[in-house]
């Protein structure tokens, strides 16, 4: 079964860099799409980036774009999400996901947990 590990979560300052990691096992992902999405506390999930496994199209949340990117390393199977600029908004659990759609998962990590402080 798919199954997918994120890690790099923490407590960072505002204004610092913090990268995430998806390890992805149990699909092909060349057919898929994998992104982040977050979820802050009394807050609905929302999408922040996601990537084409094959041919690396990225996507991302407008609140983002500029300072996070989005990459993969197909021989590790592991996606990343490279944070910078953080603001403490950006505080939330953040999720990797898997699915056909650039903004559809139909698969989920367990999530890590990233703090912003002011």
């Amino acid at each position: 079964q798919v199954q997918l590990v994120e890690s790099g979560g923490g407590l960072v300052q505002a204004g610092g860099s913090l990268r995430l990691s998806c390890v992805a096992s149990g699909r092909t992902f060349n057919n898929y799409y994998m992104g982040w999405f977050r979820q802050a506390p009394g807050k609905e999930r929302e999408f922040v980036a996601s990537i084409l496994w094959r041919g690396g199209m990225t996507y991302y949340a407008n609140s983002v774009k500029g300072r996070f990117t989005i990459s993969r390393d197909n021989g590790k199977n592991t996606m990343y999400l490279q944070m910078n600029s953080l603001k403490p908004e950006d505080t939330a659990v953040y999720y990797c996901g898997s699915g056909i759609g650039p903004y559809n998962m139909d698969h989920w990590g367990k999530g890590t947990l990233v703090t912003v402080s002011s």
